[in-house]
C-alpha cells in the first residue's frame, strides 16, 4: 500500500521533475561525463532524456494519471524485479516510478550501459522524501521478488519468459516505431520526424525505423527538410554504422537513397538498422491499416497525422520520444499491473 496521499506524492515527484528540468551543478556534470562510461550518451542526448522526465513530472499530469488507480488497493510491500534496458538515458525510470509510487520495492538491475544515471536520479529522490531510500535496492542477482518486469531484446525474452514465469511478470521485446505519411505532409512536419529518426541516434524503441509513404513517393522534401540533422553524422558510432551500412548496399547493388547521413531502402522489414530507414509504399489507407495491425506486436508508436484506426499509439511529428506518463511501453498497463498484485 502507498504510505502517501495522490497530492503528496503528485508534489514529490512533480519538485523532482523541477529539478530535473533545471540541472544543478552535480547533475550537469553528470550530464557532461556520461559519455565517458557509454560513448552513445552525448551531453545533448543526456540532457534531453533528463528534461523530458521532467516535462513528463509535472503535478497536474501526475494527478491526472494517478488517480486512475486505487493506489491502496495494494496492500502488500511487494518486491518488483525490475530488468531495467540501457539503449537510452534513464530509460528504465518510468518502471522505477509507478514500483515506488505503488508503495512496492523496487529490486534494480540497472544495464551496465545506464546505471549512474538511475542512481543519481534516485539520490535526488529520496532528497527530497527521504522515506524512498527504504523502497528500492540495487541489485546484481535477482532473488526473492514477487513479481518481475523486464525489458530485453527478442533473444533475451525467451530467457525471461523461462526464468519467470512463475510470478506475475511484464517482458517486453524488440520493437520499434513506424511513420506514416501521406504527401501533404509541412516542411515543419517533416523536420519534426527528424527527431523521431536521429534522437538518441535511432536507438530506441520510439525512435522511427519505417516509413509507410503513398506510391511514388517525392523523398527530395524529406531530404530537405532533415538537412539540419547532418551533424549527427560526426558521432564516431553512429558514423561507422553508416559507413558500413552503406558499403553493404553498395557491393550488393542494393537500390538505396542517401543524402550523407542516413541511407532510405525500400524493405518490408519493420527494424532497420542503425543510420538506415526502411520505406514501403502503400496505395491506399486501408492497406496501412491492415500492415500496421497485422505489425502492432512489433511497433511502439506510429507517427502520423493521418486518420488512423489502430491500437498502437499515434503521436504527432517530432513526439515519439516526448512519451507522456501514461504511454506505457507496449501497450501494458504498468500501473495497474503493479496496483493488482
Amino acid at each position: 500500500m502507498s504510505k502517501f496521499n495522490l497530492n503528496y506524492l503528485a508534489d514529490v515527484f512533480s519538485t523532482l521533475g523541477d529539478q530535473l528540468s533545471c540541472p544543478d551543478e552535480e547533475l550537469t556534470a553528470i550530464i557532461k561525463d556520461e559519455h565517458h562510461y557509454n560513448a552513445w550518451f552525448t551531453p545533448a542526448s543526456v540532457e534531453q532524456a533528463i528534461k523530458a522526465i521532467g516535462k513528463m513530472l509535472n503535478k497536474q499530469n501526475l494527478l491526472t494519471c494517478l488517480s486512475k488507480y486505487d493506489l491502496d488497493q495494494n496492500k502488500q510491500n511487494n518486491k518488483v524485479g525490475l530488468i531495467l534496458a540501457g539503449n537510452i538515458p534513464l530509460v528504465g525510470f518510468h518502471d522505477v516510478l509507478c514500483v515506488l509510487i505503488t508503495g512496492n520495492h523496487a529490486l534494480i538491475k540497472a544495464s551496465t550501459q545506464d546505471a549512474r544515471l538511475i542512481k543519481y536520479v534516485l539520490t535526488m529522490l529520496t532528497a527530497i522524501e527521504e522515506s524512498f531510500k527504504t523502497q528500492y535496492t540495487f541489485v546484481e542477482r535477482l532473488e526473492n521478488f514477487d513479481a518481475i518486469i523486464a525489458t530485453g531484446s527478442n533473444n533475451s525474452s525467451r530467457y525471461f519468459d523461462y526464468y519467470f514465469s512463475k510470478v506475475p511478470n511484464i517482458i517486453r521485446k524488440n520493437r520499434n516505431s513506424v511513420a506514416v505519411l501521406t504527401g501533404n505532409e509541412t516542411t515543419e512536419q517533416l523536420h519534426c520526424l527528424g527527431h523521431d529518426i536521429f534522437d538518441y541516434y535511432g536507438l530506441g524503441c520510439r525512435n522511427v525505423s519505417k516509413l509507410l509513404v503513398p506510391k511514388d513517393y517525392d523523398f527530395v522534401p524529406f531530404f530537405e527538410a532533415i538537412e539540419s540533422y547532418q551533424p549527427t553524422i560526426n558521432h564516431h558510432k553512429y558514423n561507422n554504422n553508416y559507413d558500413y551500412n552503406k558499403s553493404i548496399y553498395l557491393v550488393n547493388r542494393d537500390k538505396h537513397l542517401d543524402n550523407g547521413f542516413l541511407l532510405v531502402k525500400e524493405d518490408d522489414r519493420m527494424v532497420s538498422p542503425l543510420a538506415v530507414v526502411f520505406y514501403e509504399q502503400y496505395e491506399n489507407i486501408d492497406a496501412v491499416e491492415a500492415l500496421l495491425t497485422r505489425e502492432s506486436e512489433n511497433i511502439q508508436c506510429i507517427v502520423s497525422t493521418a486518420p488512423l484506426k489502430v491500437s498502437n499509439q499515434v503521436v504527432g511529428f517530432g513526439m515519439s520520444q516526448q512519451p507522456a506518463l501514461w504511454d506505457y511501453a507496449d501497450g501494458i498497463d504498468t500501473m495497474d499491473f503493479l496496483t493488482k498484485l
